[in-house]
């Protein structure tokens, strides 16, 4: 072999010589080239060979392709390697460069592939895939690698998957899918699964995909797909499938049609906020291997899930050659199939072709050659790997391009791969050209190492707006100073995980003598060692508590799969104000008599809440007390131990100063301290906790949002305290606002916070309205939508709101002062007015309520003509999406064209059209295209959002008590059309807006609704412009509600008129404090 390898070498330098000249022997042997050659040695395809090096194309332009183009560019086979269309990461490195080659096209593909000697084409991406690039390819004599059209419809066919998966007893979520809305409605209803989540399952669908919260919401999706066309024709039938519950994972696995060659198993963070919550996103993070997952689990996949699919497949007479990915979740049933990508997945491939010890290019040529059990993949062993992604800010919704990218070098330097996905060039500099923008890679002996490494990487680069997970791996942190975990009566961790039971024994009793935690046998005591989590001068920090009145709640409300999540929140929440990472926790449960219902869903609750802040469950205490409580009463505590390095301990009260900044972040509800008096308050109103929420617009009762369980701050304010910028921090529990914010003050320095600048749940708004409660009252009892506060420098406090909105929702609220001894130390200003404020929005849902009580009718199709932004739109859509709602927006029409509104518009699924006036001669042309695209799609009534073109007459007559407009006074108009100007010249005290309807002539007689608000001292236009917009935007969807309800109409005098007697005809509302 080495003779002929240095017989070769003179022509590695002319690849079309090499071609030319070994053609024949090719042909004659029929076969390729390097195939020809090895047949004529003798020698056999697993031997190492030399091959002549080889040109490829690797076709994208994503982090997955930069990553791919990587590994093979590692190949001495490998000349070069293009990669199309390419990123500026892959525009010039070494062996990689980009190619403009039209890939959609696979005729000219073929062509340049022949004309520049591509001897592989790797394809990334799922739609060439569907259209057949890899059989074309490979039927004009292009070597490819990936499945055929009809392999990958695992991926590009919903049916086709569910149908496979089913028919060869592969496990799965149940499904079943539907051509007809009325037998998808029938069939929700009597299913006995959660057939929670909605596909769209028509063979135009792609990933539309909704995750219901209740059976109302899977009709409504239902009908919104198939009815309302939100995904167009690929809502023409839709999937209805079991919503699974447990670890998601990804599996991939590498298949020739015969042999099938697993790769490590990866774990994705997919969402953009913490605790499973924002927008599902395709990956903002990964980890491989995953450490808490048994070998032997994998060996269960592959020989469950992979073989039997690539067994059947090729038996079908379709063999599946290529990558093959599934997306599993770890039920208490087992491993089942989510869905599947046939190719490698973003960013699992960033995370998983790093640990690849083979030549990558060989492993491919096996692949295709049908000989991988000749060349089966190894891997690093004792390496992890991270990937963290940096995206732009506001996606996976809009974002800005053209930011420049520095720190690329730098962060090259520190030992990290940089895989480029939404990056060009231009003027000579790298900028973001995409929402995911970088991937950045790291590979080290453990998870922790590779996480800190790729978080070094991260930190180096720089561009606005940049958005990254710092805690990729976060929750199973606490598991890796361990080979084996806490175990339940003889059962190890690695069991628990491969059958997703996570303490569902009576309680935990022996442990391994592997350092970590243990839990004695007979139940004496939980031991924890605390060496090998790496301090160096820890302070233990400690926390029992209880949830009160809560848990009195929750038992007459028969709702207690929240219970256990609280008590685990609360109790991490109050060490965390120190600074304490949680280490474990215990819990003491105590009844009656056991309810083993009851108690398994608290047992589950607890173990999930432990699981998600990353601490050890490592105890429990069960004791039945039939004398002590009544039937159906039991009572819970719970104990947690947490650590912080001494140095970084909080409470720095010698540090906070005047001038520096309160951060907010934002409650899930109302804290503990408070709901002594919700009871109170809910005895004085009559309501019962089965109610729905008062001014609510969804079926929630009061007890299932008094019982919401509390934010778990740990996962969002640990990275910022060990970032050292905060000096204090305190939750907002006993005593509200005013209570527990001056126990992390100096005696020197109070606090001055602005209610108007965070948004206060409603709830709080009809406590305080219907308790008669003052300001003060308010602050003292309730935490008012803030779960905790943070002391910040001001120079470092925007950072740190960035970087803790990552997670959460938060803000800043207020400053320090210096204060004289003896005075209040918290001031809240505004929160009477904010309170009020957001209180206005219950009477536009309790409108909407009133209507949701009603038989279901078809929802009233309304058009919204606009002229560009700054409308009311936007409230309008949301509106229309309440399920109490009694309108549709079926069409938005703009006279002019580009506007941003119209992308909103299309954005939520609304059709759009354009109709520019200066294409028209007369305005009575432009009224009649109005008219006729309003008629095709059947509206029925007009609301003019900013809409800047004079109506003709005709039309007005037309549509006389159907059109509703909104304007920024109250009737009769403002002179000269400057209705904040003309109300803060004479000194008004009042102001408001006017929704009506539309006349020929004006009249104050067709008035529909309107909102009030004060004119303060201080407004000016602009200020007093905003208010009147947000007004707006609460004005005009109550009006329409009226309308569309058939409440509110307009009479033949011109007149509007109620439906229900002594209803007065204009509707009249306050927003903020008292008017008089």
């Amino acid at each position: 072999m080495r003779e002929w390898g240095r017989g070769w070498e003179p022509l590695a330098a002319g690849v079309t010589g090499y071609v030319q000249v070994h053609v024949a022997a090719a042909t004659l042997l029929g076969s390729g080239f390097g195939q020809a050659v090895l047949s004529a040695r003798g020698a056999p395809w697993h031997q190492p060979i030399r091959l002549m090096a080889d040109r490829v194309l690797v076709i994208g332009n994503g982090s997955r392709e930069h990553a791919l183009a990587w590994k093979l560019a590692q190949s001495p086979h490998v000349k070069q390697v293009l990669v199309a269309p390419g990123n500026a990461g892959t525009a010039g490195d070494g062996k990689i460069s980009n190619s403009a080659v039209l890939v959609s096209n696979h005729a000219i593909l073929a062509q340049f592939c022949k004309d520049h000697n591509i001897g592989l084409v790797i394809v990334g991406q799922e739609d060439l895939l569907a259209t057949g690039i890899v059989d074309y390819l490979t039927s004009v004599g292009v070597r490819c690698f990936g499945p055929t059209a009809k392999a990958a419809q695992l991926e590009t066919s919903l049916s086709f998957a569910k149908a496979f998966l089913d028919q060869h007893g592969i496990p799965a979520a149940r499904w079943k899918a539907f051509t007809n809305p009325q037998e998808a409605y029938r069939f929700v209803n009597s299913t006995d699964f959660p057939a929670l989540v909605v596909k769209a399952g028509s063979p135009a669908a792609r990933k539309e995909v909704i995750i219901a919260a209740s059976k109302e919401e899977v009709c409504e999706a239902v009908q919104k797909m198939m009815q309302e066309n939100m995904f167009g024709e690929s809502g023409e039938m839709v999937v209805l499938e079991e919503l699974l519950k447990g670890e998601e994972l990804s599996c991939l696995c590498f298949s020739d049609g015969v042999t099938v060659a697993p790769m490590p198993l990866a774990q994705v963070h997919r969402y953009l906020l913490d605790g499973d919550r924002g927008p599902n996103t395709e990956g903002l993070g990964a980890f491989c291997p995953a450490p808490q997952v048994p070998e032997a689990l994998l060996q269960k996949i592959k020989d469950a899930i992979f073989q039997p699919i690539v067994d059947n497949m090729r038996q079908e007479g379709t063999p599946y050659i290529g990558v093959l990915q599934t997306r599993l979740m770890l039920t208490k049933e087992g491993v089942k199939v989510l869905n599947f990508k046939c190719h490698f997945g973003d960013p699992e491939c960033q995370v998983i072709l790093p640990l690849l010890k083979n030549d990558f290019y060989e492993v491919i040529q096996a692949i295709i050659k049908g000989k991988l059990r000749s060349l089966m993949p190894v891997w690093s062993e004792n390496s992890t790997a991270v990937s963290v992604v940096m995206i732009s800010k506001g996606y996976p919704g809009d974002y800005a391009n053209g930011m420049e990218i520095t720190g690329l070098l730098q962060a090259k330097e520190l030992g990290v791969e940089v895989f480029h996905s939404g990056t060009t060039v231009k003027d000579g500099k790298v900028v973001t050209n995409g929402g995911r923008v970088l991937t950045v890679t790291a590979v080290k002996e453990d998870l922790m190492s590779a996480l800190e490494q790729a978080n070094e990487g991260v930190a180096a680069i720089q561009f606005h707006g940049a958005i990254y997970w710092k805690d990729v791996g976060y929750p199973i942190l606490g598991l890796l100073s361990q080979s084996v975990g806490p175990v339940c009566k003889g059962r190890s961790m690695e069991t628990l995980t491969s059958n997703i039971l996570i303490d569902h024994c009576e309680r935990p009793t022996e442990s391994n003598t592997i350092s970590g935690s243990h839990s004695e046998l007979e139940g004496f005591a939980g031991l924890f060692d605390l060496r090998p989590f790496g301090y160096d001068d820890p302070i233990l920090v400690s926390r029992t508590k209880g949830l009160g009145t809560k848990l009195q709640i929750a038992q007459v409300c028969k709702k207690h799969n929240t219970v256990g999540q609280d008590l685990v929140a609360v109790c991490i929440n109050d060490i965390l104000a120190q600074g304490a990472e949680p280490l474990f926790f215990l819990d003491y449960f105590a009844y009656s008599k056991l309810d083993a219902e009851v108690t398994q869903v608290i047992k589950e609750g607890i173990a999930d809440a432990c699981r998600r802040a990353g601490c050890i469950l490592l105890g429990r205490e069960i004791a039945e007390m039939p004398g002590m409580y009544s039937l159906g009463e039991y009572d819970l505590a719970g104990f947690v131990v947490g650590a912080v390095e001494r140095r970084q301990m909080l409470l720095k009260l010698e540090k906070i100063a005047d001038g520096d900044v309160v951060i907010g972040l934002a409650s899930s509800g109302i804290h503990s301290s408070g709901f002594n008096l919700v009871r109170k308050i809910l005895l004085m109103s009559c309501l019962h906790y089965t109610a729905p929420v008062p001014g609510g617009c969804d079926d929630q009762t009061l007890g299932e949002l008094l019982l919401t369980p509390v934010n778990m701050y740990s996962k969002s304010l640990l990275p910022v305290f060990r970032s050292g910028r905060v000096k204090s921090c305190a939750i907002i529990a006993e005593g509200g606002l005013m209570k527990s914010i001056p126990r992390i003050l100096p005696e020197s320095c109070g606090v001055v916070l602005d209610a108007h600048s965070w948004k206060i749940p409603q709830i709080f708004s009809w406590l305080h309205n219907e308790g008669n409660l003052s300001e003060e009252e308010m602050a003292q009892a309730f935490n008012c939508g803030i779960g905790a506060v943070l002391v910040v420098q001001k120079e470092l406090a925007e950072q740190v709101l960035m970087d803790i909105q990552r997670y959460e929702e938060a803000w800043v609220i207020g400053n320090i002062v210096s204060v004289c001894t003896g005075s209040a130390p918290v001031k809240v200003k505004n929160l009477l007015k904010a309170l009020q404020l957001h209180g206005s929005q219950c009477q536009q849902n309790a409108a909407l309520l009133d209507s949701h009580l009603q038989p279901k009718k078809s929802k009233v199709k309304v058009a919204v003509l606009i002229s560009g932004a700054g409308t009311s739109l936007a409230a309008l859509i949301a509106y229309a999406k309440e399920p109490a709602s009694c309108a549709q927006v079926a069409l938005v029409i703009s006279n002019k064209p580009g506007v941003e509104e119209l992308r909103n518009a299309a954005r939520a699924g609304i059709p759009t059209r354009v109709i520019d006036h200066k294409l028209y001669g007369s305005r009575s042309e432009f009224d009649s295209t109005i008219d006729r695209v309003l008629e095709e799609f059947s509206v029925e009534l007009i609301c003019l959002a900013g809409f800047m073109r004079i109506l003709s007459s005709a039309f007005l007559r037309k549509w006389s008590g159907k059109i509703l407009n909104v304007y920024p006074s109250l009737l009769p108009p403002a002179k000269g059309g400057n209705a904040c100007k003309s109300v803060i010249q004479p000194g008004h005290r009042v102001t408001g807006c006017t929704v009506h309807f539309v006349l020929e002539e004006s009249s104050a007689g067709a008035v529909i609704h309107q909102e009030l608000i004060p004119v303060e001292v201080d407004d000016t236009e602009k200020t007093l412009s905003e208010r009147l917009r947000e007004a707006e935007c609460r004005a005009f969807p109550i009006a329409l509600q009226l309308v569309a309800k058939g409440m509110v109409q307009l009479g033949a005098d011109g007149k509007t008129c109620c439906k229900s007697e002594g209803q007065q005809p204009i509707h009249q509302r306050t927003s903020e404090a008292s008017l008089d």
